[in-house]
């Protein structure tokens, strides 16, 4: 009987043993599947992001042409001294003349803001996207370095 007993408690054990090693493999298979996943997952997100940017690039050049378009670019802005300015004015000879030549500075002026002010939010944003893309670069690392150890 108790020959009997150790034989049941043996296969138990041979059976309980088989069981766990083929856990093992299902962990082992299921984290290796988490993997080559997580790869994915990363793939396709540098992938967005290259799209992003190659987006963002063909926005800000829709934006530059747009804005050639409407009389704001570099050709037109021309660096004056003060004593150009000064001659200028001098040539004027009337109230109305000074009054047409100060609306048209107001209105470069104007033109010349709006130009700055959309640079800056270019520059905000290729910031923003720097940020997020250096962000990215060392979570990936981080989990990197977590799965190598």
């Amino acid at each position: 009987m108790s020959q009997d007993l150790t034989q049941k408690w043996l296969a138990e054990i041979q059976a309980l043993k088989q069981q766990m090693a083929e856990l093992q493999q299902q962990r082992d298979q299921a984290w290796e599947s988490s993997q080559k996943w997580r790869q994915l997952y990363n793939t396709e997100s540098e992938q967005r992001r290259a799209d992003a940017k190659i987006h963002q690039q063909a926005i800000a050049s829709v934006k530059a042409e747009l804005q050639k378009l409407q009389g704001i670019n570099a050709e037109n802005i021309t660096e004056t001294t003060t004593t150009e300015v000064e001659a200028e004015l001098t040539q004027l000879s009337s109230g109305e003349e000074l009054k047409t030549q100060l609306a048209t500075v107001i209105q470069e002026r104007d033109r010349l803001i709006q130009a700055l002010k959309t640079e800056q939010e270019n520059h905000a944003q290729t910031r923003n996207n720097l940020t997020t893309a250096l962000g990215d670069a060392i979570d990936s690392l981080t989990k990197l370095r977590a799965g190598n150890q």
